[in-house]
């Protein structure tokens, strides 16, 4: 029986278990990928974190490279598994999770590999596990083609013709902008976009960010309040400037999809050959078999990551404490409070 599981080896858990190995507490994480990192080498081939590197590591090791340049999904994979290297965490790769529960105060994990006891678990496993698609789709048929922005890798995975994009989030832009190089390109959103630039004055915008308090500040502060009411922007301004040259044509919500058919929320239609939703993900807990864990609505109970059941934790949840809780800027701060606390209950 380990002290600690840690549940998820992405940037939060490995960060958790940065702060556990100090302790000299037992423990493990474990993660359902083959290696370190796959959850970024997974995404689209042309991803470029909109955070430079210096806000892109992890407590006790700078990331290669410039501080001010922005990294590629590669380099931040290759980054978490140097990290692990370095820091010789244990772990547990090619295990997936089916059930936490709690009996006798001990933590029973179910796996694929068999059952994992633990007095306590850190729930890492990242606040969105599964692939949203909007209920719009009245009739699948052949065409569009579809998939969602978690499974799209490069243009060439797509048929020829007009793309429908669907999602005015930053996966959303950037992969319109990609496509929109090659053929034509539509991006349906809901809300007008709002763009930031990735650099001010020389210096990226999370420094100004940090500076100006904004990056760390707790959600119930004047300032963390502020800020959890503004819709995140598009970093960058790449597509406003191809929307501005008519590169990529601006429509309105999706309310329906039959067949190849799409119909807006403004009443047109339009035909396309494909869809790609970059729509986002939506959390999924049920696993987690305990009763006071969750809410009604099926997400985490907890105050900065600690739930109110006894040495049960979370890291890595959007806001879980303040706006970079869910950044790799931000789960360092939060993988220390909660080791803290875990240190000073005895649980």
């Amino acid at each position: 029986m380990y002290d600690v599981v840690i549940i998820g080896a992405g940037q939060a858990g490995i960060a958790a278990g940065y702060y556990v190995k100090q302790t000299g507490l037992s423990f493990v994480l474990i993660d359902g990928h083959k290696e370190i990192g796959m959850s970024w080498r997974n995404r689209y081939d042309s991803l470029v974190l909109f955070t430079p590197r210096k806000y892109s590591a992890l407590p006790g090791l700078r990331m290669n490279g410039r501080p001010k340049g922005f990294p590629t999904k590669s380099e931040m994979a290759t980054y978490l598994q140097q990290y692990v290297n370095q820091n010789d965490l244990p772990i547990k790769l090619n295990t997936t999770v089916s059930s936490v529960s709690k009996r006798r105060g001990i933590y029973l994990i179910e796996t694929n590999q068999g059952i994992i006891q633990a007095k306590r678990v850190v729930i890492a496993s990242g606040a969105f596990q599964k692939p949203f698609i909007p209920p719009v789709v009245v009739r699948a048929e052949d065409k569009p083609f579809q998939l969602h922005s978690s499974t799209y890798r490069s243009p060439d995975q797509l048929p020829e013709g007009p793309v429908l994009v669907v999602g005015g989030g930053n996966s959303g832009a950037q992969i319109a902008v990609e496509l929109a190089g090659e053929r034509e390109v539509t991006l349906a959103v809901s809300q007008p976009l709002k763009f930031m630039p990735i650099q001010f004055l020389g210096r990226p915008i999370f420094h100004w960010l940090d500076v100006i308090g904004l990056l760390h500040a707790g959600r119930d502060t004047v300032k963390g309040r502020w800020f959890r009411k503004r819709k995140d922007p598009i970093f960058g301004k790449e597509l406003k400037v191809f929307i501005d040259n008519k590169r990529v044509d601006l429509k309105p919500r999706v309310v329906k999809v039959v067949g190849d058919k799409v119909l807006f929320s403004d009443n047109s239609e339009r035909n396309f050959e494909t869809i790609v939703w970059c729509t986002g993900f939506v959390p999924a807990y049920d696993w987690i078999q305990i009763e006071g864990a969750l809410s009604s609505n099926g997400s985490p109970l907890h105050d900065r990551g600690v739930s109110p059941i006894a040495g049960l934790y979370y890291i890595g949840l959007p806001w879980q404490h303040q706006r970079g809780s869910a950044l790799v800027c931000g789960v360092g701060m939060d993988a220390a409070y909660i080791v803290s606390h875990m240190n000073e209950s005895g649980s």
